[in-house]
């Protein structure tokens, strides 16, 4: 492979989570609980406090459900 390949690999590799922004992860957050999908990941990622997920339309219990992560 050549190295200009590779630049452009690697540059798409990158670019795609540098234009999320906190309030974009709070809204995949609170999607992926409404959806009872695993939302750790974007939560560690981002170090969500719990009031933000709340303030993004998440229910109390499935934010008191995943106390340890805060």
């Amino acid at each position: 492979m050549g190295k200009s390949k590779r630049r452009s690999i690697a540059k798409g590799k990158f670019t795609q989570m540098s234009n999320l922004v906190r309030e974009d992860a709070v809204a995949i957050a609170v999607e992926q609980i409404k959806n009872n999908e695993n939302p750790e990941e974007i939560i560690t990622l981002f170090g969500l406090k719990a009031e933000e997920l709340l303030e993004g339309g998440a229910d109390y219990e499935a934010v008191k459900s995943l106390g340890r992560l805060f």
